[in-house]
Formats: C-alpha cells, sequence, structure tokens
C-alpha cells in the first residue's frame, strides 16, 4: 500500500511539473507574440456618445495610428467621408482610425449626442470617435500632449497625425491636408 501512495504522489508530481512547464512555455509564446501597446496610448476613454470605455492600449497594439482632432460643424468635416474610406480600406493592413472631437476651436456641438449624430448619421463614420476632448494648452490630453512634442500642436480641427505602430515615426498633416491626397495616401502606405 506504501508503494502505490508513493507511485502515485511521483506520478502526480511528475504531471503537475509539466503541466507547469507547458503554461510556462506558453505564457512565454504568447508575452512575445503580443504586440506591444505605445507608452502615450495607455488609456481608457470613454466612446462617444456611449457610457463604454475604451482600451485604447488593446485598440493599438502592433498597429499604426491615425489620429485625428475633429469638429462637427468645421468647414473641414467632410473630411470624415474620406477619413472613413481609409478606414475601411486599410484596417485590415493594421491602421487603426481614432477621431477625438473638440471644441477648443469653437465648432464642436456642446451636446455629445449631437456631436454623434453629425458624425455617425450624417457622414457614416464606423471609426473610432471617442468623447470631446482638449487637444492644445495646458489642459490637452495626454495623447495630444505628447503629439505636441514629437511634432506640432493642432492649430486647427482635422489635423492628422500618423504613428507607426513601433512609435518611432510620427508623421502630422495640417487640416489642408485632404485625406485622400496624394501626399497623404503615400504617408500611410510608408507608415504601414
Amino acid at each position: 500500500m506504501r508503494n502505490l501512495t508513493l507511485i502515485t504522489l511521483i506520478a502526480l508530481t511528475s504531471f503537475a511539473v509539466k503541466a507547469q512547464n507547458d503554461v510556462g512555455q506558453t505564457q512565454s509564446e504568447y508575452v512575445e507574440s503580443t504586440p506591444s501597446c505605445l507608452a502615450f496610448m495607455q488609456h481608457s476613454e470613454k466612446k462617444l456618445h456611449a457610457k463604454e470605455k475604451l482600451d485604447l492600449c488593446q485598440l493599438t497594439a502592433g498597429k499604426a495610428i491615425l489620429i485625428v482632432n475633429t469638429a462637427s460643424h468645421c468647414g473641414f468635416a467632410p473630411q470624415f467621408k474620406t477619413l472613413e474610406s481609409i478606414h475601411k480600406e486599410y484596417k485590415s493592413q493594421g491602421l487603426v482610425v481614432i477621431g477625438f472631437p473638440s471644441n477648443d476651436f469653437f465648432q464642436e456641438e456642446d451636446n455629445e449626442k449631437d456631436t454623434a449624430e453629425i458624425c455617425f448619421v450624417n457622414y457614416g463614420v464606423t471609426f473610432t470617435m471617442l468623447s470631446p476632448v482638449h487637444v492644445y494648452g495646458s489642459e490637452a490630453h495626454p495623447i495630444f500632449k505628447t503629439l505636441a512634442d514629437k511634432t506640432t500642436a493642432p492649430k486647427w480641427n482635422f489635423y492628422k497625425y500618423l504613428v507607426s505602430a513601433d512609435g518611432k515615426t510620427v508623421k502630422h498633416f495640417n487640416s489642408r491636408v485632404k485625406p485622400d491626397s496624394v501626399e497623404f495616401t503615400n504617408a500611410i502606405n510608408e507608415i504601414l
């Protein structure tokens, strides 16, 4: 009986050690294959006119990012349609488009519901839109502070920032650069 107990104990210990090694290998492989998140994207933000928060780190890890400060009543608002086209064309290639509404230039709705209606209904936006934030000055959202440090702060609505997946390349484009221009399309292709 004693030998049977000893054999059972040895077998269970061996099984536990093997299982632990297998789990350790799996976790190690998972860590190596999981893309990392850029430090300045480690935020959770509320989606536009929703209670749901979005983990921007999880959304953008290992992907190139197009960040745009938007405003519903800006003369550049028709760029929403082209940004949506870019989202649809390049999302499978690893580009994440994120819109940050802002009233810093006094052209955004006061009510998020109205902003959402303009974006989602009027322009058919399906790319990620977040709740309004400040995009320049001392109250700027940390993402825009980082973008300003790396390039320049937005001087108007619809400034576009392309960030490579590794964060080493950050390019900015002012409002007048159309998202379907050759210059902008080339920049997207280079960053991917």
